[in-house]
């Protein structure tokens, strides 16, 4: 199994009604057939520790059953249209994946 798990940094000044569409455009990744499961959320309100990197605005967690089936998401035209929708609105993005 992949867990891919991406963190974004979105401009300060979008809009209420913008986050609402981001939010919606990551929803709609849950949809994508290579996909096995997906969440999203926000930086939680924990404790300030040197450790703890709580800056972003999202953070989105994917599952895939195998390096291919996260390969073949990775070029599907449902995270492209992701992609070219919103990249305008990223500051930052981070990713990291991982293998059990």
């Amino acid at each position: 199994m992949v867990r891919h798990n991406v963190y974004f940094w979105l401009d300060s000044s979008l809009t209420d009604e913008q986050k609402s569409s981001f939010e919606e455009g990551l929803r709609a990744l849950f949809q994508i057939d290579v996909v096995k499961a997906g969440s999203y959320g926000k930086a939680a309100a924990t404790p300030v520790r040197p450790v703890t990197q709580n800056s972003f605005d999202y953070a989105l967690v994917l599952e895939f059953d195998s390096v291919e089936l996260h390969n073949a998401y990775q070029v599907h035209p449902e995270h492209d249209v992701f992609v070219n929708s919103f990249s305008p609105w990223f500051r930052e993005v981070r990713v990291f994946d991982t293998q059990f």
